[in-house]
């Protein structure tokens, strides 16, 4: 007799695949130690599909033997792309699967779960039932329970055997050494070397004072007292974690978004400051948190190079790596948020 019935297994699929891809985008933006649970959740999700999967390919595996019509084949080209992506994420976790050529494997895996999705939503279309009443026992929820603990204590296992990793899943690289942690860009942001001669940081929006500072200025080398208090050199220890699948802290000297803010005459009443990039690249912060952040100039002393956003680029304690934006030559303080940016992301960097 199976643990559970064929509707339950299909059900736990479904599930599965719905948690895993959720907790998957919201990775995304899961920085702080407080964002933790979305990268556990990823795991167990993960691991109880193994399972969940491995219940279908018996159940239905005689088919195979058959005439293959079109319900066979996508159920077969999920079962394919689901083993793969599986196994990418858990290689990945357990240090097997470094890089494969330009990627790392955390990107792997996440290019093989977007190629599921579609290929899922088919099968769920034409294969999906749905649980009885009678599936609804408390013997049932009893097992349903013990498989997710089962997952739970698996996906905790996996983690101990495998490598030294944040809870987002990234492995260290470069720390405390300058420019020498691993340079990547977010889809297309590709520029050519900038001359830091004919670039200026222009600060605008909200504010009753607008900025135009030269890399001079930002350095303290152009002799005007009038812009001091605004380019005052600070340090800050941060955190760099990439969705990549790395991480790198390091000791970032710039200026303080809080001090150009301050020196610009910012409306009190402005929510939100925006970072644009040479590429058109943008993201904004709500206020508060801006004024956290650092628009750094060096790194570990060293100025910062061009594949790290020379000449300045932003340091965003508790955001990940695509959203600290390089080669900003814009701030702007905004009364509202920017959703546009989610699609600038995609498309800034193509001519």
């Amino acid at each position: 007799m199976p643990w559970l019935s064929s509707r339950l297994v299909d059900a736990i699929l479904l599930a599965g695949v719905v948690v895993a891809a959720l907790t998957g985008f919201a990775s995304i933006l899961a920085g702080t130690a407080s964002d933790a649970w979305v990268f556990w959740l990823h795991g167990i999700a993960g691991v109880v599909l193994v399972g969940a999967l491995a219940a279908k390919l018996a159940r239905v595996r005689h088919r195979l033997r058959g005439t293959w019509n079109r319900t066979v084949t996508v159920s077969v080209a999920l079962t394919v792309v689901a083993a793969l992506a599986l196994a990418s994420g858990l290689a990945w976790t357990l240090g097997l699967l470094e890089q494969v050529g330009p990627f790392t494997g955390l990107v792997v895996h996440a290019y093989v779960g977007i190629a599921l999705l579609p290929v899922f939503l088919v099968h769920l279309y034409s294969r999906f039932r749905t649980p009885t009443r009678q599936d609804a026992s408390r013997r049932n929820a009893l097992k349903l329970s013990v498989t997710l603990v089962a997952g739970a204590l698996a996906w905790r296992v996996s983690k101990l055997l495998g490598p030294a990793q944040r809870f987002t899943g990234s492995t260290e690289r470069g720390t405390d050494d300058g420019n020498a942690f691993p340079v990547t860009s977010w889809v297309a942001d590709d520029p050519d070397p900038l001359d830091g001669a004919d670039w200026t940081l222009d600060v605008q929006g909200l504010i009753d004072a607008p900025l135009e500072l030269s890399e001079a200025a930002l350095l303290g080398d152009d002799g005007d007292d009038s812009v001091d208090d605004a380019v005052d050199p600070r340090e800050r220890r941060v955190l760099l974690d990439c969705t990549s699948g790395w991480y790198s802290e390091h000791d970032w000297q710039g200026v303080r978004v809080a001090d150009l803010l301050d020196a610009a005459d910012a409306d009190p009443d402005a929510d939100w400051v925006r970072f644009t990039s040479v590429t058109g690249y943008r993201w904004s912060l709500p206020r508060e948190e801006a004024t956290e952040a650092l628009l750094a100039t060096h790194v570990d002393g060293d100025r910062i190079a061009h594949g790290h956003g020379y000449p300045l680029r932003l340091v965003a304690p508790g955001r990940r790596g695509f959203q600290w934006v390089k080669w900003v030559e814009r701030v702007e303080v905004r009364d509202r948020a920017d959703p546009a940016q989610w699609v600038v992301t995609l498309v800034s960097g193509f001519d």
